[in-house]
């Protein structure tokens, strides 16, 4: 876990601007590298780079669908004992 990043109440990293800003740089400078090493290359993936996340955008929605249908379900499985923790603290 980077500094300064906490995680939220279902355990996943928060990503703060500083670690975006961060990690944008660290993509320019690799892709800089590339154009120094071989420019074609990076032109390429310069193009590709929006195709592909075009593409890919089915592949999250199904990610958010499922990550919604596990929670669901772990809050069902979770909801007795929440219920009878209620009662014991009562």
């Amino acid at each position: 876990m980077t500094k300064g990043a906490g995680t939220d109440p279902s355990g996943r990293i928060e990503r703060t601007r500083a670690d975006f800003v961060l990690f944008s740089m660290v993509k320019f400078l690799l892709w800089c590298f590339l154009l120094v090493v071989s420019w074609p290359l990076a032109l390429l993936a310069l193009v590709l780079y929006p195709l592909v996340w075009l593409l890919l955008i089915p592949f999250r929605l199904v990610g958010i669908a499922v990550e919604g249908a596990l929670g669901l379900v772990r809050g069902i499985v979770l909801l007795p004992g929440r219920v009878l923790g209620g009662f014991r603290n009562a």
